[in-house]
């Protein structure tokens, strides 16, 4: 696949149109295509972390998501995440925000 953008820490979808944390930490409120995470509302707001997503999204097939976005000709979900992980950028981290949250309500 042609990738031409910023790489989705969930899924390693190569072709966001921004990156999906601005410098400053703020979500891009972009949704990928292909795992359907959506960036300031998923993690900020929900609290839930890029690897909770990876692997709920995992667990319902490896799907895509776009919903009016074509799913480009040979894609597959597993191979896209796991060429990513060979390459060393699928790396998934989670949000300050979301771990700040998440130490909360656990105690």
């Amino acid at each position: 696949m042609k990738t031409s953008g910023h790489t989705c820490p969930v899924c390693a979808y190569p072709n966001l149109r921004e990156p999906a944390r601005s410098a400053s930490g703020g979500g891009s409120y972009e949704i990928c295509p292909s795992c359907g995470f959506q960036f300031g509302v998923d993690d900020d707001d929900k609290g839930i972390a890029f690897e909770e997503a990876r692997t709920a999204w995992l667990a319902g097939g490896a799907r895509w998501s776009g919903k009016g976005v074509p799913m480009p000709k040979g894609w597959n979900g597993r191979k896209q995440l796991q060429a990513a992980e060979g390459e060393g950028t699928g790396q998934v981290t989670r949000p300050a925000s979301a771990r700040s949250r998440s130490r909360r309500t656990r105690s």
